[in-house]
């Protein structure tokens, strides 16, 4: 099975590089490598210009393909005939030597799979389960980690999810993969992260990555995941091990992060559910205006009390604006 990686970059030389050098240390490398670099200065061409990896090749696209997902849509139309997976990784990764390796075996298991999603290892501490079902602690498939206070909140008020993590409720607010263990199974979802990705290259014949998510580009991988469930089966293998490290340069300012939390997360909510109830309508509202207030008192519980602050009016600007100028959704 060959396969081919596409790494889709701005404005973060270093972090690339690190990510490279883990590529080159796998127990199976890609027969394609393709750096697709929407920097706006050449610290990221320098770095390519010899020769250190095989198969790579690197693409310096231009402002009309510049953004996260025109720059997967400019990357897949330069991918081999011969491939038949593509896989993607955000520039701010570092993989464990057998990610690949596990990664593409998921599609001999189940070869029905249009989608897999690899494991980010370094976000989330978790334990094996002590089965007393403490309240501060999330149980999963015979582990436990500690249940993050947004969560507790939203039970107190009757807005916690009803369905297992990587699958999207009525009302949207779900509990993403990082909500699956690290049991070394394979999980059956309906959303995998964009940023440690790959789809059978058939899946380009009939999907393209949305322009509607400009730039920095939020819950992209939300909308095409969802788009891609109705047409047939997307997995997570937890053996597929990898870290992400956030790299901060290249984000959006808070005002702008958090005007995308809202109208994004509204136009992936309706991807999935295109006319929900009104029972579900209130409870999108309700959990989106608590967990803005929630956001907001991060203004006097936190030290970041600057972002905390705009992030907040950038929650609320985009609350007002799904309301009186809600974003056409295409499905």
């Amino acid at each position: 099975m060959k396969f081919a990686l596409i790494i889709c970059t701005h404005m973060r030389p270093q972090a690339l590089l690190t990510l490279m050098k883990s590529v080159n240390e796998q127990s199976l490398y890609p027969d394609e490598i393709l750096i697709i670099d929407g920097s706006i200065d050449d610290a990221t061409q320098v770095i390519f210009e010899q020769p250190l990896f095989k198969h790579l090749r690197y693409y310096k696209v231009e402002d009309k393909d510049r953004g996260l997902t025109k720059q997967r849509n400019f990357g897949i139309k330069q991918v081999g005939d011969t491939i038949d997976v593509v896989c993607f990784l955000d520039d701010d990764i570092v993989l464990e030597p057998d990610y690949f390796k596990a990664l593409l075996s998921t599609y001999t298991t189940y070869p029905n799979a249009l989608a897999v999603g690899g494991y980010i290892t370094n976000e989330v501490q978790w334990e094996v389960s002590d089965g007393k079902h403490k309240k501060d602690q999330f149980y999963f498939e015979g582990y436990m980690r500690n249940e993050p206070s947004r969560f507790k909140i939203r039970k107190l008020f009757g807005l916690l999810t009803d369905v297992t993590p990587g699958y999207m409720p009525t009302f949207s607010h779900g509990r993403s993969v990082s909500f699956l263990p690290p049991s070394g199974k394979i999980y059956q979802v309906e959303q995998i992260m964009g940023g440690v990705s790959s789809y059978k290259k058939e899946v380009f014949n009939t999907h393209k990555f949305s322009d509607y998510f400009v730039g920095y580009g939020l819950y992209e991988d939300a909308d095409f995941s969802l788009r891609l469930a109705k047409k047939g089966d997307l997995y997570i293998n937890t053996n597929a091990r990898l870290a992400h490290y956030h790299d901060a340069s290249g984000r959006p300012n808070q005002f702008k992060y958090g005007k995308m939390v809202l109208r994004n997360g509204w136009y992936v909510w309706r991807v999935k559910y295109q006319n929900p109830s009104l029972k579900a309508r209130f409870k999108f509202h309700a959990t989106s205006l608590l967990l803005t207030l929630i956001r907001m008192s991060n203004i006097i519980t936190t030290k970041d009390q600057q972002k905390a602050f705009t992030e907040s009016l950038g929650r609320i600007v985009g609350w007002f604006s799904i309301i009186f100028n809600p974003p056409k959704v295409n499905r």
